[in-house]
């Protein structure tokens, strides 16, 4: 029953319970199309669409977890300009904001998690810290002061053109492109099936995130370790690990602990690109350690 009110009645309240500004309509016609192309997938199957549509789920996955979470909301290692900017280009293309919005919510989400302040809290039912907080930017930005806490990004040109112009990024130009190449297979596939799955995978880290999975470190919050959605979020659904070393560009702290982003990011600080990469030692994880054996079992 709980789960009911959760999933279905809490969706309905939020819809119409409250008033809508032009922002929420938009985004909200924007998720309604994005799902639209997805039922439309089956008719519009070819196997080069599936594979740009992997490539582009990987592309811009990679570029929400890698740059905008770990490296720009964390600063948990540093690239090279051109590197650390073609990431953020990537991410850009997810849809899922700008760098600097996200960056913005994602901060404050850590400052204030699991409290009223909240960005995106379960709290407040699973469906509002899914999608919900996504359609009500009035509580959204209301809940805290706006982009005050993104002064490093603001003060590079780069970012601020990324804030003002990525809807035409993400948009315009990738679904043109997309149709030149291929036709309404790659946009079906290349822009609704890839979008759709990149948005479920980074709003289930704030959802299901919160609410199913493993606490293994004292963190004060809901936040869980999740092994299936570390999966398919590339692994940002370690997220008790998250939120208990929030500076950490590692998230899957044991070895079983599938991280892809990690893999990515160690790959590139063999080659010398990725530097001053925090990862927690081991005395750290122990402090932090909920239970007696894992604490035993770190020494």
């Amino acid at each position: 029953m709980g789960l009911f009110v959760n999933i279905v009645m809490m969706p309905c309240l939020e819809f119409w319970g409250r008033k809508w500004n032009l922002q929420d309509i938009v985004t909200a016609v924007v998720f309604f199309i994005l799902h639209c192309l997805c039922v439309m997938a089956p008719f519009h199957f070819t196997w080069p669409a599936l594979w740009v549509a992997c490539a582009l789920f990987l592309v811009t996955g990679f570029g929400v977890t890698l740059s905008f979470h770990r490296n720009l909301a964390h600063k948990s290692f540093r690239l090279p300009k051109w590197l650390e900017y073609l990431f953020a280009y990537f991410g850009v293309l997810s849809l899922q904001g700008s760098p600097i919005e996200w960056v913005s919510s994602h901060r404050y989400h850590h400052q204030f998690t699991d409290t009223e302040k909240d960005v995106h809290s379960p709290r407040q039912g699973f469906w509002f810290s899914h999608m919900g907080w996504i359609l009500d930017s009035g509580s959204r930005f209301g809940k805290y002061g706006g982009l005050k806490n993104v002064e490093d990004l603001k003060r590079q040109a780069f970012y601020m053109f990324l804030h003002r112009t990525y809807f035409l990024h993400s948009v315009v130009l990738l679904g043109s492109l997309l149709y030149a190449a291929g036709g309404v297979p790659f946009l079906v596939w290349g822009m609704g099936v890839r979008m759709v799955c990149v948005f479920h995978g980074t709003l289930l880290v704030n959802s299901a995130g919160h609410m199913w999975g493993e606490q293994v470190y004292h963190t004060g919050d809901m936040s869980r370790n999740n092994w299936w959605l570390g999966l398919f979020a590339l692994g940002e659904g370690w997220h008790n690990n998250n939120h208990a070393f929030d500076y950490s560009a590692r998230q899957g702290l044991e070895w079983w602990q599938i991280d892809f982003t990690w893999y990515v990011i160690r790959f590139f600080q063999l080659l010398g690109l990725a530097t001053d990469v925090k990862t927690p030692t081991e005395s750290q994880k122990r402090r932090k350690a909920l239970n007696s054996k894992m604490k035993a079992t770190s020494h």
